[in-house]
């Protein structure tokens, strides 16, 4: 369990304390989610959430829609992304947050991180198609429906072609690292992210540690611009848990929490539901207190 006490405004604007449960990291179709932005708008206002962070993948472009939304909804949204950065192990995903599409910085940064993606997903593609398996770039386009390609478009191209009997399949025999259609990804320096991040105002957290997370880890993080780690999510059970919350207690991190709600899954699992991670409001409000301020702020 989190320890006693724990508990945590934005895009959207500033507000009042925030009252209520969060979910801080989420997806929809502009990354790999099943939604489109104001769908999942509305099933987290539908799960009483009191605000929300929509994070997908290397791309702002779902945060006006989502904006919008939250704005008839009474929810408060704010607008975040999940990177995908290097460090000591190989791979790491950073969520930042207060965050707008209108900052040229974070656009052009963002728009060639999903040129890479593509360029990996045409290299996965021609692997696939070595092995024999009719597969085509188009159709991991259809599949990403405008969004930034990933890997779970790649798969859901495999089974709508017959080639796996599902996503797990399709990772399993072709798509996870060693497989024989893996490609790795060509990946920013975390302290290359944090900064960009830290230069319009945003806040830098890292997704989904596990156990990786170690307070050795999390002090070297921190050195390179860290300022939060998510201590709640679907993959941390409880020991994990308190363990990352002690190392955060102990280091001065702030401490961020969300589903990692991409949909409602199907034959090959269920993800955690939206608000399901019990984040307190009172952690957002501390994130927002803590940003960095810039002197000369880009265009929100």
């Amino acid at each position: 369990m989190d320890r006693p006490g724990d508990g945590v405004s934005s895009l959207s604007g500033p507000a009042g304390p925030t009252t209520g449960l969060i979910d801080l990291h989420m997806h929809s179709t502009a990354s790999d989610g099943e939604y489109p932005p104001e769908e999942v708008m509305a099933r987290a206002a539908r799960a009483g959430l009191a605000a929300v962070a929509l994070t997908d993948h290397d791309t702002l472009d779902g945060v006006p829609a989502a904006l919008a939304a939250g704005s008839r909804l009474g929810l408060r949204v704010i607008g975040g992304c999940e990177f995908s950065v290097a460090v000591p192990w190989g791979e790491m995903h950073l969520l930042g947050y207060f965050l707008s599409p209108a900052t040229p910085s974070i656009e052009n940064f963002l728009a060639n991180a999903r040129e890479m993606r593509a360029s990996r997903g045409q290299a996965m593609v021609e692997r696939l198609q070595a092995l024999g398996i009719v597969i085509e770039l188009a159709d991991l386009t259809l599949a990403a429906k405008g969004g930034a390609i990933g890997r779970p478009h790649v798969a859901r191209a495999l089974v709508s072609r017959g080639a796996a009997t599902g996503l797990n399949d399709a990772f399993d025999r072709y798509l996870g690292r060693g497989k024989p259609a893996f490609v790795d990804k060509v990946l920013p320096p975390f302290a290359e992210v944090a900064q960009l991040v830290h230069a319009v105002g945003g806040m830098v957290s890292a997704a989904h540690l596990k156990e990786r997370g170690s307070r050795s880890v999390l002090r070297r993080l921190k050195e390179q611009g860290l300022d939060a780690v998510e201590t709640r999510h679907p993959g941390h059970d409880p020991d994990l848990r308190a363990r990352l919350t002690d190392h955060a207690i102990a280091l001065g991190l702030l401490r961020t929490g969300g589903s990692d709600w991409h949909g409602d899954g199907g034959d090959d699992g269920v993800y955690a539901a939206l608000g399901s991670q019990q984040v307190p409001g009172e952690w957002l409000d501390r994130l927002e207190q803590a940003r960095p301020s810039v002197s000369v702020p880009e265009p929100m």
